[in-house]
């Protein structure tokens, strides 16, 4: 009993180490990070290197395949991209069975009391999450000298170790069940060079164990697939098939694949070491050039469903809390972006309905919704499903830079929300339409009514560029000809209905009009100023020392919408 104990307690190390070794590397990397998660793959190669990347910051292969089934669901990734995702992280997770190789368990409590002084001591949060990722690089050699001691006791069942030898494919299937027990390829691989040091695994033992483990990690991304789009159903079904079509063809060829990892070292920890990313690496060669092919090999397994445009949240995946707070900050960002292509048709449906006089919205049965009020109750749930979803990155822990995209992006959500209601107070508005207006005060209504769709399409683009030269445009010109446009135009009708040109009843209808047009515009500029808050992110962090950031200026600082 003890001696499990002190295995579980050994493998519970090692799994602690690695998170504590993720959550520095993706605070450390900060915006950095951010960034990476957010570019999309447009060929497998780059695909490939995100992966690694990724994988590596994060630790793991699993929380990688998570985020990229999650990317599928939401659209933002297409089965293609997906794939060469998956594979580069195949290759990021060798990295950590690579370290564990070294051997260096002597050198484990100096680096956990090296790193434990930089938490307790540490001047700034960077260096104490530095700290955090030093002990966890210390914890990851105890916990490697904890699970060797702990399997010192099986070495008097060596009949049931060669029959593993002697049966690559029950080394195979054992290597699989517990990686899906453990949920972590990384801990199986460990155990093994622990087991393998102790001289209770032969070469001939292992490697099919390290097969095993590749195919058992894909179970992560099945589990991370239930109850999402075919979409996501694919790429899950994409990595299952990857590896164990790999793993398929490395146990025929078992005998040329033990021979290559004999001629690597001397070394069995580092021989597995190798063999585990000699396997990954050949694999991703071999599958590269047959991405697109493989990809409609999928999607003939398992048939997309029909197109469906959802009108609530679709990018806010409860599973990227747990996987990456990077990607958690991206999906807000993609969800403020879909909020604002709702937003955009909110608009255009009150430009037909000021042009048809008909509210745009057609004839509606009694007890039924409109078009426009489905979108405009839309907005109010996405504004409300992002504050929580943000609440919860927040409670994860971020870097400050990582924190501030967050709070802009949270910022730009509610101006968005307020534009859908100045929206909705311009369709109560609307009556007969602008014809109702005299000539003049309808040419009037359209020229503001365009300088304002134009700051919002602009200021959400500069968003989801980061676009200072956009951003500025509002702020700078399209701002300034709004508020201009909202004065001339108030005198203007004024001037009419003193001259009794214009309808009284409807003339006062005409300068609410303006009143709420003048307010998206407020609205718009303060979320472009989000978008100049976050580009100046990059710009302070590449003019800064080490990379750290200044102080936060006063740049583009939003204002209240009046």
């Amino acid at each position: 009993m003890s001696v499990a104990l002190q295995l579980a307690g050994g493998v519970g190390l090692f799994l602690y180490a690695i998170k504590l070794m993720s959550e520095a590397l993706q605070f450390i990397a900060g915006d950095r990070m951010r960034q990476l998660v957010g570019t999309l793959t447009r060929t497998p190669i780059r695909g490939v290197f995100v992966g690694i990347v990724v994988t590596i910051l994060i630790q793991s292969s699993s929380g990688t395949t998570v985020m990229t089934v999650s990317f599928v669901n939401a659209g933002l990734m297409t089965l293609g991209q997906a794939i060469g995702v998956i594979m580069g992280a195949n290759i990021g997770t060798t990295v950590t069975a690579q370290i564990i190789a070294f051997r260096i368990e002597n050198m484990a409590l100096p680096f956990i009391a090296i790193g434990v002084v930089l938490c307790l001591f540490g001047r700034s949060k960077r260096q104490r999450y530095a700290g955090n990722g030093i002990v966890g690089f210390g914890l990851l050699f105890l916990g490697m000298e904890t699970m060797e001691n702990a399997t010192s006791f099986l070495a008097a069942r060596q009949d049931f170790f060669a029959a593993l030898s002697g049966f690559p494919l029950w080394g195979l299937l054992a290597g699989m069940a517990l990686t899906m027990v453990v949920q972590s390829s990384a801990a199986t691989i460990g155990l093994t060079m622990a087991m393998a040091t102790k001289g209770l695994l032969t070469l001939d033992a292992a490697i099919p164990i390290i097969l095993g483990d590749n195919i058992g990690t894909t179970i992560t991304a099945v589990l991370a697939s239930i109850g999402t789009n075919r979409s996501a159903k694919q790429a899950a079904a994409a990595h299952v098939l990857f590896n164990l079509i790999g793993s398929a063809i490395f146990l025929l060829f078992l005998p040329q694949y033990k021979s290559i990892v004999l001629a690597t070292s001397d070394d069995i920890a580092r021989q597995l070491a190798n063999a585990h990313t000699l396997f990954n690496v050949v694999n991703t060669v071999i599958f590269l050039p047959f991405t697109q092919p493989f990809a409609r090999l999928i999607q003939r397994l398992i048939p997309a469903e029909p197109v469906r445009v959802p009108e609530g949240p679709i990018y806010l995946d409860p599973k990227l809390l747990h996987a990456s707070s990077a990607a958690a900050v991206r999906a807000v960002k993609d969800e403020l972006m879909h909020m604002g292509s709702i937003t955009l048709r909110m608009s255009a449906i009150v430009r037909t309905s000021y042009m048809t006089g008909t509210k745009g919205n057609g004839e509606q049965d009694e007890g039924t919704t409109s078009p426009f009020d489905e979108l405009e109750e839309a907005v109010d749930a996405i504004n409300a499903g992002i504050s929580r979803y943000a609440s919860e990155i927040w409670q994860k822990g971020l870097s400050g830079e990582v924190s501030t995209v967050l709070g802009c992006y949270v910022n730009a959500s509610g101006d968005l929300e307020r534009v859908g209601d100045h929206l909705e107070n311009l369709m109560e508005l609307c009556g007969e339409g602008a014809k109702s207006f005299s000539d003049a005060a309808e040419a009037e209504l359209w020229d503001m009514y365009d300088t304002v769709e134009k700051a919002l399409a602009a200021a959400l683009d500069s968003v989801d560029k980061e676009d200072t030269s956009e951003a500025d445009m509002v702020i700078i010109d399209l701002e300034q000809k709004i508020d201009w446009q909202e004065k001339t135009y108030r005198h203007n009708h004024i001037e009419r209905l003193n001259r009794g040109e214009c309808n009284p009843e409807r003339g006062v209808v005409f300068i609410d009009i303006l009143s709420n047009l003048e307010r998206i515009g407020d609205h718009s500029n303060n979320i472009a100023g989000a978008a100049n808050d976050i580009a100046a992110l990059s710009i302070r962090r590449a003019s800064s020392p080490r990379g750290q950031p200044s102080p936060r200026g006063a740049s583009s600082r939003p204002r209240e919408g009046k």
